[in-house]
């Protein structure tokens, strides 16, 4: 009986050593695959480039890539913009014609040397002067000059997406009201630049 005892408390202590052994290996698996999803949630997320930066309480940016489509500034000179759509604070959609976004429509051609030309859809000149787009491509500035070199405005405005895809920067009828605004979209034109 004595060895029978001596038997059982022996199962027994092997029975808790491997569920010692298990629950160790069990936290083990469960801190391995934290750490594994974390990593990999991390790197499906993230990118070198800036993926969604607070400007402004209402603005961020969208997908501007660094390594695989240029700095902001390259981005903003490779192609020519159509304006294409516009949205509300709400996200609804608003005409183009809409006396609140149809001043930023047309078609705007921003060059590598820092100038740039914007014309209406109908090939009628708006503007031109020179622009810049902040190193981490949340702002652009413009600044709008006649034809002696005479600076005649400037405006900075949030850029809320800037990709090879879509250029998109946010406007306030009211500079003191954040809560309303207009996101004017732009995509990407084959329209050549008219003369002047």
């Amino acid at each position: 009986m004595g060895k029978e005892l001596s038997l059982q408390k022996f199962q027994r202590n092997i029975e808790e050593s491997n569920m010692n052994l298990l629950s160790k290996a069990s936290k083990s698996m469960t801190v391995a695959a934290s750490v594994l999803l974390t990593v990999g949630l991390l790197s499906a997320c993230g990118t070198t480039g800036i993926e969604a930066t607070q400007m402004s309480p209402n603005a961020s940016v969208e997908a501007v890539n660094t390594t695989q489509e240029g700095t902001p500034s390259q981005i903003l000179s490779a192609s020519a913009w159509e304006t294409t759509g516009a949205t509300d604070a709400a996200g609804n959609a608003v005409a183009l014609t809409d006396a609140n976004v149809s001043n930023f429509v047309g078609n705007a051609y921003f060059k590598a040397d820092g100038t740039f030309t914007m014309f209406t859809l109908d090939d009628a000149p708006k503007i031109h002067g020179d622009w810049s787009v902040s190193a981490d491509g949340t702002s652009r500035h413009i600044v709008s000059r006649d034809d002696a070199g005479k600076e005649l405005l400037s405006r900075d405005t949030d850029i809320v997406t800037l990709n090879s895809e879509e250029f998109t920067y946010r406007v306030f009828p009211e500079q003191d009201k954040k809560d309303v605004y207009y996101d004017i979209i732009h995509t990407p034109t084959s329209h050549a630049e008219p003369a002047v």
